[in-house]
């Protein structure tokens, strides 16, 4: 059973930085197809970032070039750099992993393990 937890979200202005980080245990398999999803209040959860096992990443429109996802396959650990920060961003972020086979799609429905989610706020 794969376990996620996430950390690093919080408050910040406008046109800052934040990087998040996603910590998995028990079971894990660098097959894994990783990703990052969030979650505004009366939105639906929408896919943000995602990597799979050959270090393949795919991300959302509204995020490209100012979100970077990779991973530490040695630590078991994800990560969301998110640069540039617009008030738009506020939401909850969460982790998320889908096992093989699996695609790195955006959508959230094949992946299988989520972590409680972290929350980003920022302020225009």
């Amino acid at each position: 059973q794969v376990q996620l937890e996430e950390s690093g979200g919080g408050s910040v202005q406008g046109g800052g930085s934040l990087r998040l980080s996603c910590v998995a245990s028990g079971y894990t398999s660098r097959k894994y197809c990783m990703g990052w999803f969030r979650q505004a209040p009366g939105k639906e959860r929408e896919g943000v970032a995602t990597i799979i096992r050959d270090g393949i990443t795919k991300y959302g429109d509204s995020v490209k070039g100012r979100f970077t996802i990779s991973k530490d396959n040695a630590k078991n650990t994800l990560y969301l750099q998110m640069n540039s920060l617009k008030p738009e961003d506020t939401a909850m972020y969460y982790c998320a992993a889908d096992s093989p086979p699996c695609t790195g799609t955006l959508s959230v429905f094949p992946y299988n393990y989520w972590g409680q989610g972290t929350q980003v706020t920022v302020s225009s």
